[in-house]
């Protein structure tokens, strides 16, 4: 295969796998919206957290609320649990890299916050444990996976939303969890000041 059909192929296997996920997931992305303005708007924050790829996912959503979007606004309230490498490093050597994010759930996290917790796999053991430690705090959870949704699609309550994207590949995964937050920061600007 030649490198234009190899990149004609990824283009094709993108816009495939957009409609598929807008198909799947258009309810739910609609509740994940309403949810978070309601959270932001009475008080509440979003703490969002991934590995690696979902990290980095991760901090753009809440640099986008923390900033803005594409239109002026307030800031809005949420906090990254991937981005302090202290706290990571020391949460992680004093209690092991499966707690990173919980221990940050626990100190932060207040009724009615959500997390917003990312993994294309769904198996991600400290996503696993934030979302568990998340539910003891009385948060909702905001799960972005993958495949079949893994182990987080297992845990999850029926208050919590699930964005699970129709697709086995990770990179696929990756760009269709950035277009659907991408999607959540517009959903809430559009409630927040009305149509563009």
């Amino acid at each position: 295969m030649n490198l234009t059909n190899l990149l004609a192929k990824h283009f094709d296997d993108h816009v495939e796998v957009t409609h598929r996920t807008l198909e799947a997931l258009a309810t739910p992305l609609e509740v994940a919206i309403e949810a978070c303005f309601q959270t932001l708007t009475n008080g509440g924050k979003l703490l969002a957290c991934g590995n690696g790829g979902s990290a980095a996912d991760a901090q753009h959503f809440i640099a986008e609320l923390v900033g803005r979007f594409e239109r002026e606004r307030l800031p809005l309230a949420g906090v990254t649990l991937s981005a302090d490498t202290s706290i990571l490093t020391a949460v992680g050597n004093d209690y092991g890299y499966e707690q990173v994010f919980a221990r940050q759930v626990a100190a932060l996290g207040q009724p009615g916050d959500i997390l917003v917790a990312i993994s294309t796999s769904g198996n991600s053991g400290n996503v696993l444990q934030a979302i568990q430690t998340a539910h003891e705090c009385e948060m909702n959870v905001i799960a972005l996976t993958g495949r079949d949704g893994g182990q987080i699609g297992q845990m999850l309550y029926e208050t919590d939303v699930h964005l699970c994207v129709p697709h086995e590949r990770t990179m696929r995964i990756q760009e269709m969890h950035i277009l659907l937050l991408h999607l959540i920061c517009e959903g809430i600007d559009t409630l927040l000041l009305g149509e563009p």
